[in-house]
């Protein structure tokens, strides 16, 4: 199915690509090929007037959740100081909305829905890591407020395949529109 996008309504939300997520394993795309297709879309994007929105968690005051299984194991150390820092190959540019996230997803307690809808964006591109964890989350708040969805497979992973075939293959068919990075970079002409 071809693709119809307005890239003056789009926004890239690129999830996670950070020094202590993306220095994870990441399945079945590496790590260095999401950050990769994240910043052709990026370029592109911004090239046709869209707007690029860098999402990255905070690692060292992440939201701790009520649940039976602790964020990090007691004899884990916590994560270096640069942790949350974008990697500079993911492409974020100083004209690029940066959103600091403390929560799975992107929208839950940040400005994010706002800065969106004061740029007139109803279509979202969203890649990332973690495929299941952040970029499913942000997907499912997001098409809770009313934006459509792209989600880039190939510029998306996870920490092993069946996490992320999961995602694909029973969840995002559901809540978006999903593509290849040719596909979406064909559409932005």
């Amino acid at each position: 199915m071809s693709l119809d996008l307005d890239p003056k309504k789009t926004a890239l939300v690129a999830i996670d690509l950070q020094k202590g997520i993306v220095s994870m394993p990441a399945q079945p795309h590496a790590a260095a090929d999401v950050i990769s297709r994240t910043r052709q879309i990026a370029e592109r994007l911004r090239a046709k007037g869209g707007v690029c929105v860098y999402v990255h968690v905070d690692m060292a005051n992440f939201l701790q959740l009520p649940t039976d299984q602790p964020m990090r194991p007691p004899n884990v150390p916590p994560p270096p100081p640069d942790a949350s820092e974008l990697v500079p190959e993911a492409g974020y540019q100083p004209s690029d909305i940066l959103i600091t996230k403390r929560h799975w997803g992107a929208f839950a307690g940040t400005d994010l829905e706002l800065q969106l809808k004061q740029r007139n964006v109803t279509t979202i591109l969203l890649t990332g890591i973690s495929t299941n964890i952040g970029v499913e989350s942000t997907a499912r708040q997001g098409t809770g407020l009313g934006f459509a969805f792209i989600i880039v497979e190939d510029a998306c992973s996870a920490r092993e395949e069946p996490q992320h075939r999961w995602s694909f293959d029973q969840t995002f068919p559901r809540l978006a529109r999903v593509r290849k990075t040719e596909e979406v970079l064909e559409a932005l002409g």
